[in-house]
């Protein structure tokens, strides 16, 4: 899983193609989708369907025959002492025919027929509009575009993040604080907001609060990975979101010997260090609004560490 993280990284900036080559070969998904029994008599077809479903095509742009065919094209593909292996004894030379294309195809051949279907491309840009907008913000005509644009750039993911960053719909005001924040945003957004950083937190305890509120690294529920969006939100993440917020404020428990020093930031920046300045100060960094009468009102009489918390534990808190 380290390995494959590492892959994960090395390519994601890069032109798709560059990473679905070396993801689909990465020994941590072979093994767990059973490459290793996908055999010339007996093909299996876990790493064919996922490559499709998942990784390229998604859901109603392949049918059960170029799952199956995909499938004897993948055999040979296996893991020996750790690394990928294309074992020519297991593998099936015959004639297939994968999305309207036929011939000797093989793994590599499987790989390019699927980057070069238009399906691919509108996959790229629902994810990237996934993981950069919240629910409904992008209208369908620019998500096409957006895809038309991948296929001209030869998939770039660095091209077509530049553009979703530059553009208009993303700091647009219905974008602004509507996408829900998975278990590391959370964590690891709140550290860096109050710049925790001398002494930071113990990674291994972040990792831990992630795994606590459901995004357990190294260990996503399925090959699909991690849930998204509203699937985060429930009256159990919710709750241990809020105690991770009072664990990162009170230190110990996140591996810092002392507490959060709610006045170091204003100071640092030229700010006043009184209560009602703290809490500007603080809504400011975390919301970039100054703090609604209510707000005001919630949090009279609280100490500063205990404001803070509150604002962190916020609905507001949850979006991005």
């Amino acid at each position: 899983m380290r390995r494959q993280n590492d892959t994960l990284r090395k390519f994601a900036r890069g032109k798709f193609g560059h990473l679905l080559r070396a993801g689909i070969r990465e020994p941590a998904l072979l093994l767990y989708l059973d490459a290793q029994a996908n055999r010339r008599s007996h093909p299996n077809e876990n790493l064919a369907r996922e490559a499709m479903e998942l990784f390229t095509l998604g859901v109603g742009h392949y049918s059960e025959a170029d799952v199956k065919e995909a499938a004897r094209a993948l055999t040979g593909w296996s893991v020996e002492e750790g690394q990928f292996a294309n074992v020519a004894a297991r593998r099936d030379i015959g004639n297939k025919c994968i999305l309207g294309q036929r011939g000797e195809l093989d793994g590599t051949a499987l790989v390019i027929i699927l980057l070069e279907q238009p399906a691919t491309s509108e996959r790229l840009a629902l994810k990237l509009c996934r993981l950069f907008f919240g629910e409904s913000i992008v209208p369908p005509a620019a998500m096409h575009a957006l895809a038309a644009g991948l296929r001209e750039h030869d998939l770039d993911i660095a091209w077509a993040t530049e553009l979703v960053l530059k553009s208009q719909l993303f700091f647009s005001n219905a974008n602004l604080g509507s996408r829900v924040i998975g278990p590391v945003e959370f964590v690891v957004g709140a550290v860096r907001a109050l710049e925790m950083f001398d002494p930071s937190p113990s990674t291994l305890a972040l990792a831990d609060w992630s795994a606590r509120i459901g995004q357990d690294l190294f260990n996503p529920p399925n090959v699909g990975g991690w849930p998204f969006g509203r699937a985060w939100v429930h009256t159990r993440s919710m709750i241990t979101r809020a105690n991770f917020i009072t664990a990162l404020i009170s230190g110990p428990d996140v591996g810092r010997a002392s507490p959060y020093d709610a006045a170091f930031l204003p100071h640092k920046y030229g700010f006043g260090t009184n209560s009602d300045a703290l809490l500007t100060f603080h809504h400011r960094l975390l919301f970039g609004t100054d703090p609604s009468a209510d707000i005001r009102r919630r949090t009279s009489g609280m100490d500063e560490r205990r404001t803070i918390g509150t604002l962190l534990s916020s609905p507001q808190a949850q979006l991005g």
